[in-house]
């Protein structure tokens, strides 16, 4: 055999070993110039930040490594373990102060009504059977129930918080009938001014009379605390005020033939049990031109009230859109200019013997809605206008934000 066949596997040996070497050269120089494109970011993360941290060419390195992680982990079941703690402590801390400061349930005759009030039917308005502590223990306040037949229980809700004052917006019908909605789109026939408000009114006065009929000179109001207070209805003329003027006084000439209504007879002013104001699109005109025998107030401009046909002869309010008075709020607080010009306004209605009252305060937020409340308040504003009726009467308004958390009140 020549010398080349007798050694044909170590020929094969070298031949892999060359070809081994040269792809693992390949190899190399790939992931060197791929190494070399990488961003320093990329090269010094991975496994190599790993074996950095927990590999075993220094131990003592590594020890101490450990170790700062188990601190670590330590440190946060402890402040997890504090946190939960603390959330604890935080809810029971609130719903504490919620159960103490939460008003207790009122127990009047009008406390019950609320209760069991059902909508008015073709029947006509809800009846129940009367109770004689139908306001007992209620005290009436300065605020009216802004929109209360949007309210869950008309009427009834306000006078169990002790408002004297709530609203009820009138469209006339063909059928010459006034129904009560904000909008014609959601009126219904058996929502009338009658059924939810006048004839449960009558209902009330009647009852009053009776259970006081021993004592001939007591008035028949609604607040036993107070019974010469006279609660105001304050009707807004939504459609042609001239045409629903002649079927609102039909409608309250029963009222004004028992003596409930508050009149003026051209020269005194008699108070009675209920006084109807005219808002919206009622007619001046029209509550001026009877001058003898005038059951029908106006809710006079704010804004104009230094004009002189506006007095306490032919007006009850004056009512004016608290941004229109004063202007947008910033921070949630009144300026100096702007308080003065409140109590500039509030002055002035006050010195023709008128109610003045704002419309459209903030809601929202609580702290900044019980703000402008305060200071109306303080002011010495004729109507407080409020929606939310609960928080208005029965909350203390510096405890309805408490701990970051709105106790009271409606987003």
């Amino acid at each position: 055999m020549s010398g080349d066949s007798m050694h044909p596997k170590r020929f094969r040996d070298d031949e892999e070993d060359e070809t081994a070497s040269q792809a693992s050269s390949n190899i190399s120089l790939e992931e060197l110039e791929a190494g070399r494109s990488r961003p320093k970011w990329y090269r010094r993360s991975g496994p190599s930040t790993l074996k950095r941290w927990f590999g075993t060419a220094d131990p003592s390195k590594s020890d101490k490594r450990r170790a700062w992680c188990r601190w670590l982990v330590i440190g946060f079941v402890v402040l997890g373990f504090f946190g939960v703690i603390s959330g604890i402590i935080y809810v029971s801390f609130v719903s504490t102060l919620i159960a103490r400061l939460r008003p207790a349930p009122g127990h009047s005759g009008l406390d019950h009504i609320v209760g069991k009030w059902t909508e008015p039917d073709a029947n006509g308005a809800f009846k129940y059977e009367w109770r004689d502590d139908f306001s007992r223990d209620i005290v009436p306040k300065n605020c009216h129930s802004h929109n209360d037949y949007w309210r869950r229980v008309p009427l009834y809700e306000a006078l169990a918080a002790g408002c004297k004052s709530f609203e009820a917006d009138v469209w006339l019908t063909e059928d010459n009938e006034l129904l009560v909605s904000h909008s014609w789109k959601s009126t219904t026939t058996s929502q009338t001014l009658r059924t939810l408000y006048l004839d449960p009114l009558a209902n009330i006065f009647e009852h009053r009379n009776v259970s006081g009929a021993s004592i001939s000179d007591r008035e028949i109001g609604v607040f036993d605390a107070e019974p010469n207070t006279s609660t105001i209805l304050l009707i807004d003329f939504k459609s042609d005020g001239h045409k629903i003027w002649p079927v609102l006084q039909a409608q309250l000439q029963a009222f004004r033939d028992k003596n409930w209504l508050t009149y003026f007879d051209g020269t005194t002013m008699h108070q009675g049990p209920l006084t109807v104001v005219g808002t919206g699109s009622t007619p001046f005109e029209l509550v001026q031109q009877n001058s003898t025998d005038r059951y029908i107030f106006y809710d006079a401009p704010l804004g104009s009230i230094s004009e002189p046909q506006y007095n306490s002869t032919n007006s009850l309010y004056a009512s004016m859109n608290l941004k229109a008075a004063v202007g947008g709020m910033w921070l949630g607080r009144f300026s100096s200019k702007q308080e003065s010009t409140l109590k500039q306004q509030i002055q002035a209605a006050e010195d023709k013997g008128l109610k003045s009252r704002y419309w459209d305060t903030p809601s929202w937020p609580i702290s900044v809605r019980n703000n402008v409340w305060a200071k109306l308040v303080e002011f010495g504003v004729g109507m407080l206008n409020v929606d939310d009726l609960v928080s208005a009467t029965r909350w203390d308004w510096d405890f309805c934000v408490v701990a970051g958390i709105a106790l009271c009140g409606k987003k």
